[in-house]
Formats: structure tokens, sequence, C-alpha cells
């Protein structure tokens, strides 16, 4: 038998996890060091499955299927297409800088041991939990990138919250305006939010889940998606739409989707820079990706039905989200704005129903990824130097931190997708896609890049330029570890912007298969005929 390559891949952060909840509590350095290697023996777990996966082999590869529940049909299935692919290798690069960069966030004197629950200081671990939650957080993620069993995909859709609940609640920003207990009831509102709002989902989708289990008779994504193409499993148009709905609603809580995104902005704006980070440019990722892995191979037709309604969402999404950061006066709270908005480009390209916009929304999904993390990062360093998080409170610090300035406006300027920046590629296949099926769409959609030029450069204006504020005058320039978090980001962020092909020859054949999956064709440019 060959070896359980993706099994690997999520089973050692998981591992990871518990080796280092175990680390006694004086050795909390020793801790921070067991799950950095941890996740980069992941990465290089990661870097072995996208160089064995081979974009014009079988759709899903590496594949391991064994019984599980027998009785219910329930197996362990997993294996990666190239959206899968490209998201798993995502997560594992993402996660050693967001380990790197909270390398002091959890620390006791900084956290205040008393204040994170009845434990005495002496043996409550923060330290180790905070590692050990992030490393869990990232097996979860990615099996669900590689689950082909529904059933196995929706517990670790699910299991992923528990662990966010206490990074968010128990782990929270420093830089709080107010007393400590202040802080601490809002880092639980924020906490109860996402987990309520979230669970909520997760529970309307199993209702789903089981009702595709009655009429499909087993959880298997493939032997479902084969019975629909071949005709041996025929759904009635209404059953096929609610199965539909339970999917969408869960994966639009998750991505998340107006309506049904007010749980971010607090979660963001009360978790630690490190934490942020792993919401927007990772777990929520795995509600777009579903969308196309599950909503449109499992109900194509459904998909199809719901299009009009979801690109109206999706384009209310990048409007509204891009406005409310405008306003904004937190520099979190902006970020999470901002990422609605690009989360609504990422669904709009997925229902456009065009090979350039799926391309450019799973594109999208790996360089706002990237961005988010620099930019976010960044601005968790520049927070900390402070002990705010408002933007009022900053001003000048380019003449005092440089380096600090440069790679915000660096982060800032991926953010609006400037030409030459990996989110510029992917934003323009996404508007080219939608233009060519839904012009009016697209038309309104390219109104989201003006406002995000306004607020990327109205946020780097009014905190890094103008007079040196008393506050800011002795801000130091970034360290040598968080050179080493941001500098390898930015790197990635101008090689995928100028030369994105490789990512694009992953990612292509898998959409051509999403796109066969929804029998929908790119529609012809009307060409006037030479007279």
């Amino acid at each position: 038998m060959s070896f359980p390559l993706l099994t690997a891949t999520a089973v050692l952060p998981a591992l990871g996890a518990i080796a280092t909840a175990a680390v006694p509590a004086a050795r909390r350095t020793a801790a921070k060091w067991l799950a950095l290697l941890v996740s980069l023996a992941t990465l290089v777990l990661a870097v072995v499955v996208l160089v064995r996966f081979d974009p014009d082999g079988d759709r899903y590869q590496l594949t391991e299927s064994h019984a599980w529940i027998a009785d219910f049909g329930v197996r362990y299935e997993l294996g990666v297409d190239g959206i899968g692919v490209a998201l798993v290798a995502l997560t594992a690069l993402l996660i050693p800088f967001v380990i790197l960069a909270g390398w002091h966030d959890a620390d006791p004197q900084e956290t205040g041991a008393e204040s994170l629950g009845s434990f005495a200081a002496g043996r409550w671990r923060p330290t180790q939990g905070f590692f050990a939650l992030i490393l869990a957080v990232e097996a979860m993620v990615i099996i669900s990138f590689e689950a082909t069993d529904v059933f196995l995909f929706y517990i670790f859709f699910e299991a992923m919250l528990i662990p966010m609940y206490f990074l968010i609640g128990g782990f929270g920003d420093r830089a709080h305006a107010g007393s400590d207990e202040h802080a601490a009831t809002q880092r639980s509102y924020a906490a109860v939010k996402f987990l309520l709002y979230n669970l909520a989902g997760g529970l309307i989708m199993l209702a789903a889940v089981i009702g595709l289990y009655v009429v499909a008779g087993n959880f298997s994504l493939q032997q479902i998606a084969e019975a629909r193409a071949n005709g041996t499993l025929d759904m009635a148009t209404n059953t096929e739409r609610w199965l539909f709905l339970g999917f969408f609603f869960a994966f639009a809580v998750k991505a998340p989707l107006w309506p049904l995104h007010t749980w971010l902005p607090n979660a963001m704006g009360e978790a630690t820079a490190p934490v942020a980070v792993l919401i927007t440019a990772v777990v929520d990722k795995v509600g777009t990706f579903a969308m196309l892995r599950f909503c449109l191979q499992l109900f194509p037709e459904a998909s199809k039905w719901a299009t009009p309604v979801i690109l109206v969402l999706a384009l209310i999404s990048i409007i509204y989200g891009a406005l409310l950061a405008v306003g904004q006066r937190d520099i979190k709270r902006l970020v999470a704005y901002a990422s609605i908005s690009h989360f609504g480009f990422i669904i709009m390209g997925i229902f456009a129903m065009t090979s350039q916009g799926q391309s450019g929304a799973t594109l999208y999904m790996v360089n706002h990824g990237i961005s988010t993390a620099a930019l976010m990062l960044v601005a968790g360093f520049l927070i900390s130097r402070r002990g705010s998080r408002l933007i009022a409170d900053y001003g000048g610090v380019q003449k005092v931190a440089p380096v600090l300035a440069g790679t915000f406006l660096v982060g800032s300027l991926a953010t609006l997708s400037l030409p030459g920046l990996a989110p510029f590629v992917s934003e323009f296949l996404v508007l080219v896609g939608t233009f060519a099926r839904y012009p009016a769409i697209g038309i309104i959609a390219t109104f989201g890049i003006v406002l995000a030029a306004l607020y990327t450069l109205v946020l780097y204006q009014r905190t890094m330029t103008g007079p040196v504020k008393p506050e800011v005058s002795a801000m130091p320039d970034l360290r040598v570890r968080e050179l080493a978090v941001v500098a390898p980001l930015i790197a990635l962020l101008i090689v995928l912007g100028v030369y994105p092909k490789p990512l694009t020859d992953i990612v292509d054949p898998a959409v051509k298969q999403t796109m066969s999956d929804v029998q929908k064709k790119d529609p012809q440019p009307e060409v006037e005929a030479a007279k």
C-alpha cells in the first residue's frame, strides 16, 4: 500500500497539537519551537503533495479510501483536485507565519494567566494551548480540503469551530480600549457570536447531509456526482433545490456572505492579529472552496437556479463591505470589512459560471490569503508597538519605522489589487468572467475596486504619513523575526503577480471539470463581422 500522503498532512499537525499541549508549563519556548517545527514539516508534506499532483491526470489524485461506518455508508475517503491542492498548500504555507507572528501573543505575563480561567497561574499553560489550538485548526482545515466523503467533510467542517472559539475568546487582542473586564466581555461576545452563527449554518447543513444520504444512499462525492452525470440518480427538482440551500447556507456563513457576515468584524477585531489571519485567510476559505466542490458538483441544476440571487448577494457584499471599510476607525475592523468585500468577488466569480470567473475565484482564494496575511500581520506588529487599534492614534510612522511602513504599503496595495501584485490577476479574471455573462453585475462590481483604493490609501495616509505623533516617535522598526514573517509573503505577492502561470496550470483543469459538472460553456464574444 502506498504511503497515505494526504492523511499524513492532516495527522502531523494533529499529533503536533497534542504534543505541544503536553509540554510542561515552564517550557513555553520549547512549545513554540515544537509548534513551528511541526508546521514546517507539514509544509514540506504539502509541497510533496503539490509536486506529485499532475494537473493533466485524474480529477482526484493521491486518493485514499477505507471503510469507516459501513452500516451508514460512511467512508474515510480523501483526494485532491487542482483547487483542493492549491488550498492545502496555502494553509500549510501560512501556518508557520501565523506561529512566528504570534510568538509572544500568549505569554502569561502579557495575556494574564489568572484571567484565562479558574486554573492556577502556575498550572495553566496559555502558551502551549495557543499554539496547540493553531495546529489543531490547521489539521482540520487541511482534511476539509481533502475529504471526498460528504459526512467526513461535515465532521471537520464543524469541528474546527471549537479550537477557533477558544482562540478568539481566550487569547484576545491586548490593544483594546477600555478596562480588562470590558475587553474580556468583548472577546467572549465575539467568540460566542462566531460559534453560534457557524453552528446554525452547520446544523442546517447536517439536515441537508442526511437528506442527501436518503436520496443517494451513500456519502461519496465521486459516486454521487457520477450517478448524477450518467442519469442513474435522478433528484426531484424541489429536493435538489432544498438540499442545495442547506449546503449553501452553511458555506455562506463560513465565507462570509452578506447578510450572514456580521460575526467576522467582531471576531477579527477581538482576536490577535495571527488568529485574525487564521480566520479570514485559512478557515473562511473552506466556505468558498466547498461551494465549488459540493454545491456545483452535487447540485448543478439548483446551482444554476440560485445563481441570480447569489450574484446579487455577492455584489452587495462587495459594495457594502468596501463602504463600511471606508468609514472604519479601527485598523483590524477595516481589514475585516475589506475581506467581506473580497469574498464577494470570490463568490461572484464562482457563480458567474465561466471558466475565467472560477479560475479567478480560486486564484483569489490563494492570493487573498497571502495579501491579507501580509497586511494584517504587519498591522498587528504596528498595533503591538503603539497599543492601540485606532487609526487616529497614528501618524508619521514612515519617518521612524520605514521598513514597517514600506511593508504595510505593499500589503495595502495588494489589498486594492494593484497591477503587478498577485490579487490583481485574480480580480481581473473574476471581472472578465462576470462581464462575459452578466455585464451589469460586472460593471457595478468595479466600483468595489474604486472603494478599495479609497480605504487602503486613506488608511496608509493617516497612519504612516504626516507629522510624527509623540506616541510613535520612539517606535522601533521591524525586528528580525517580524521580517522573517513579512518578507516571504511580500515576495510571493510579487512573484505570483508577475508570473501566475504555475498556479493557473494547476487550477484550470479542475475548473474545466467543474464547468462540465454544471453543463456550462463560456459565452462566445460577439465580434462584428468585417464588412
